[in-house]
Protein backbone atom coordinates (compact mmCIF):
# COMPACT_ATOMS: atom_id res chain seq x y z
CA UNK A 1 0.00 0.00 0.00
CA UNK A 2 1.49 3.41 -0.94
CA UNK A 3 2.22 5.90 1.82
CA UNK A 4 -0.41 8.52 2.54
CA UNK A 5 0.54 11.83 0.93
CA UNK A 6 0.27 14.48 3.62
CA UNK A 7 0.62 18.20 2.95
CA UNK A 8 1.15 20.36 6.03
CA UNK A 9 3.64 23.13 6.70
CA UNK A 10 6.12 22.70 9.54
CA UNK A 11 4.80 25.86 11.16
CA UNK A 12 1.24 24.52 11.09
CA UNK A 13 2.37 21.20 12.54
CA UNK A 14 4.09 23.05 15.39
CA UNK A 15 0.88 24.99 16.07
CA UNK A 16 -1.12 21.75 16.18
CA UNK A 17 1.37 20.15 18.57
CA UNK A 18 1.46 23.25 20.77
CA UNK A 19 -2.24 22.74 21.49
CA UNK A 20 -1.46 19.38 23.11
CA UNK A 21 -1.14 20.06 26.82
CA UNK A 22 2.13 19.33 28.66
CA UNK A 23 2.43 16.87 31.54
CA UNK A 24 -0.29 17.81 34.07
CA UNK A 25 1.72 16.82 37.15
CA UNK A 26 5.31 15.99 36.14
CA UNK A 27 7.30 13.67 38.38
CA UNK A 28 10.93 14.42 39.22
CA UNK A 29 12.03 10.78 39.17
CA UNK A 30 10.65 10.32 35.64
CA UNK A 31 12.24 13.57 34.39
CA UNK A 32 9.03 14.47 32.62
CA UNK A 33 9.87 17.42 30.39
CA UNK A 34 7.44 17.97 27.52
CA UNK A 35 9.06 18.11 24.09
CA UNK A 36 8.63 21.72 22.86
CA UNK A 37 6.24 21.87 19.92
CA UNK A 38 8.68 23.63 17.58
CA UNK A 39 11.43 21.10 18.35
CA UNK A 40 9.01 18.20 17.89
CA UNK A 41 7.94 19.58 14.50
CA UNK A 42 11.58 20.04 13.46
CA UNK A 43 12.42 16.44 14.41
CA UNK A 44 9.39 15.07 12.63
CA UNK A 45 9.98 17.04 9.42
CA UNK A 46 13.64 16.01 9.38
CA UNK A 47 12.75 12.35 9.90
CA UNK A 48 9.96 12.52 7.33
CA UNK A 49 11.36 14.57 4.47
CA UNK A 50 15.13 14.30 4.84
CA UNK A 51 15.38 10.62 5.75
CA UNK A 52 11.94 9.26 4.71
CA UNK A 53 11.43 7.53 8.07
CA UNK A 54 7.80 8.55 8.79
CA UNK A 55 5.35 8.30 5.90
CA UNK A 56 4.08 4.77 5.39
CA UNK A 57 6.17 3.50 8.32
CA UNK A 58 5.41 1.76 11.61
CA UNK A 59 6.42 4.06 14.47
CA UNK A 60 6.92 3.69 18.22
CA UNK A 61 7.24 6.58 20.67
CA UNK A 62 8.88 5.35 23.89
CA UNK A 63 8.01 7.38 26.98
CA UNK A 64 5.51 9.26 24.86
CA UNK A 65 4.16 11.54 27.60
CA UNK A 66 1.25 13.54 26.22
CA UNK A 67 2.01 12.28 22.74
CA UNK A 68 3.44 15.15 20.71
CA UNK A 69 5.93 13.03 18.74
CA UNK A 70 3.51 10.12 18.26
CA UNK A 71 0.62 12.31 17.17
CA UNK A 72 2.86 14.37 14.89
CA UNK A 73 4.10 11.20 13.18
CA UNK A 74 0.51 10.15 12.50
CA UNK A 75 -0.33 13.60 11.12
CA UNK A 76 2.62 13.28 8.72
CA UNK A 77 1.37 10.00 7.31
CA UNK A 78 2.79 7.16 9.40
CA UNK A 79 1.10 3.85 8.64
CA UNK A 80 0.84 2.86 12.32
CA UNK A 81 1.94 4.56 15.55
CA UNK A 82 2.09 3.27 19.11
CA UNK A 83 3.03 5.39 22.11
CA UNK A 84 3.86 3.92 25.50
CA UNK A 85 4.29 5.55 28.89
CA UNK A 86 4.03 4.64 32.58
CA UNK A 87 2.16 7.82 33.47
CA UNK A 88 -1.62 7.40 33.35
CA UNK A 89 -2.47 11.11 33.50
CA UNK A 90 -0.18 11.94 30.57
CA UNK A 91 -1.78 9.25 28.45
CA UNK A 92 -5.22 10.61 29.25
CA UNK A 93 -4.17 13.91 27.65
CA UNK A 94 -2.63 12.10 24.68
CA UNK A 95 -5.80 10.11 24.04
CA UNK A 96 -7.94 13.26 24.20
CA UNK A 97 -5.57 15.08 21.84
CA UNK A 98 -5.76 12.18 19.37
CA UNK A 99 -9.39 13.01 18.70
CA UNK A 100 -8.76 16.71 18.22
CA UNK A 101 -6.02 16.21 15.58
CA UNK A 102 -7.69 13.18 13.94
CA UNK A 103 -4.61 10.99 14.44
CA UNK A 104 -4.45 7.20 14.40
CA UNK A 105 -2.31 6.24 17.42
CA UNK A 106 -2.54 3.48 20.00
CA UNK A 107 -1.49 4.72 23.45
CA UNK A 108 -0.41 2.01 25.88
CA UNK A 109 0.11 2.22 29.64
CA UNK A 110 3.20 0.27 30.68
CA UNK A 111 6.97 -0.03 30.82
CA UNK A 112 8.81 0.48 27.54
CA UNK A 113 10.30 -3.03 27.83
CA UNK A 114 6.84 -4.55 27.36
CA UNK A 115 6.75 -3.69 23.64
CA UNK A 116 7.82 -6.69 21.58
CA UNK A 117 8.49 -7.17 17.89
CA UNK A 118 9.90 -4.50 15.62
CA UNK A 119 9.03 -1.17 14.01
CA UNK A 120 10.56 0.92 11.27
CA UNK A 121 11.23 4.01 13.40
CA UNK A 122 11.48 4.84 17.09
CA UNK A 123 10.97 8.45 18.18
CA UNK A 124 11.67 9.43 21.77
CA UNK A 125 12.53 12.12 24.26
CA UNK A 126 14.00 9.89 26.99
CA UNK A 127 14.99 10.91 30.53
CA UNK A 128 18.39 12.62 30.54
CA UNK A 129 19.54 10.29 33.31
CA UNK A 130 20.21 13.08 35.81
CA UNK A 131 17.76 11.81 38.45
CA UNK A 132 17.89 8.08 37.72
CA UNK A 133 21.37 7.05 36.63
CA UNK A 134 21.55 5.55 33.12
CA UNK A 135 17.82 5.96 32.47
CA UNK A 136 18.75 7.35 29.06
CA UNK A 137 20.75 4.21 28.26
CA UNK A 138 17.86 1.97 29.29
CA UNK A 139 15.66 3.76 26.78
CA UNK A 140 18.33 3.50 24.10
CA UNK A 141 18.81 -0.22 24.67
CA UNK A 142 15.08 -0.84 24.30
CA UNK A 143 14.81 1.44 21.24
CA UNK A 144 17.74 -0.23 19.46
CA UNK A 145 16.16 -3.66 19.89
CA UNK A 146 12.82 -2.40 18.60
CA UNK A 147 13.53 -0.03 15.72
CA UNK A 148 15.37 -0.10 12.41
CA UNK A 149 16.19 3.57 12.99
CA UNK A 150 15.99 5.61 16.20
CA UNK A 151 15.59 9.37 16.73
CA UNK A 152 16.38 10.46 20.28
CA UNK A 153 16.96 13.69 22.22
CA UNK A 154 19.96 13.93 24.57
CA UNK A 155 21.94 16.55 26.41
CA UNK A 156 24.74 17.88 24.24
CA UNK A 157 27.11 17.39 27.18
CA UNK A 158 26.73 13.60 26.77
CA UNK A 159 27.57 13.68 23.05
CA UNK A 160 30.99 12.06 23.12
CA UNK A 161 29.99 9.44 25.68
CA UNK A 162 26.92 8.40 23.68
CA UNK A 163 28.85 8.32 20.43
CA UNK A 164 31.40 5.92 21.94
CA UNK A 165 28.67 3.86 23.64
CA UNK A 166 26.75 3.40 20.39
CA UNK A 167 29.71 2.78 18.11
CA UNK A 168 31.07 0.17 20.53
CA UNK A 169 27.80 -1.72 20.03
CA UNK A 170 27.86 -1.48 16.25
CA UNK A 171 25.57 1.51 15.69
CA UNK A 172 26.07 4.67 13.66
CA UNK A 173 25.58 7.99 15.46
CA UNK A 174 24.45 10.96 13.37
CA UNK A 175 23.66 14.31 14.95
CA UNK A 176 20.83 15.66 12.80
CA UNK A 177 19.78 18.66 14.92
CA UNK A 178 21.19 20.87 17.66
CA UNK A 179 18.82 22.95 19.74
CA UNK A 180 18.10 24.61 23.05
CA UNK A 181 15.35 22.76 24.91
CA UNK A 182 13.30 25.06 27.09
CA UNK A 183 12.88 23.89 30.69
CA UNK A 184 9.95 25.55 32.49
CA UNK A 185 9.86 26.06 36.26
CA UNK A 186 7.99 22.90 37.29
CA UNK A 187 9.98 21.37 40.16
CA UNK A 188 10.93 22.80 43.56
CA UNK A 189 14.67 22.68 42.84
CA UNK A 190 14.29 24.94 39.79
CA UNK A 191 15.63 28.41 40.61
CA UNK A 192 14.56 30.19 37.41
CA UNK A 193 11.12 30.74 35.96
CA UNK A 194 12.40 29.37 32.67
CA UNK A 195 15.71 27.89 31.60
CA UNK A 196 17.15 25.92 28.72
CA UNK A 197 19.56 23.09 28.08
CA UNK A 198 21.58 22.38 24.93
CA UNK A 199 20.39 19.18 23.28
CA UNK A 200 21.31 17.01 20.31
CA UNK A 201 18.77 15.12 18.26
CA UNK A 202 20.52 12.00 17.07
CA UNK A 203 19.64 9.45 14.39
CA UNK A 204 20.89 5.94 15.10
CA UNK A 205 21.14 3.08 12.65
CA UNK A 206 22.88 -0.29 12.63
CA UNK A 207 26.28 -0.15 10.98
Amino acid sequence: MPARRIRIRKHDLAIALQKINPHPSPKVVLEQYTTPADLAAEILFTACYTYHDIQGKEIADLGCGTGRLALGASILGADYVVGIDVDRSSLAIARAAKKSVNAQVDFVLGQIQTICGSVDTVLMNPPFGTKTAHADLEFLQCALQLGRVVYSIHKSSTREFLKRWLMKRGFSYDRVLESQMEIPHQFSFHRKQRGSVAVDVIRITKR
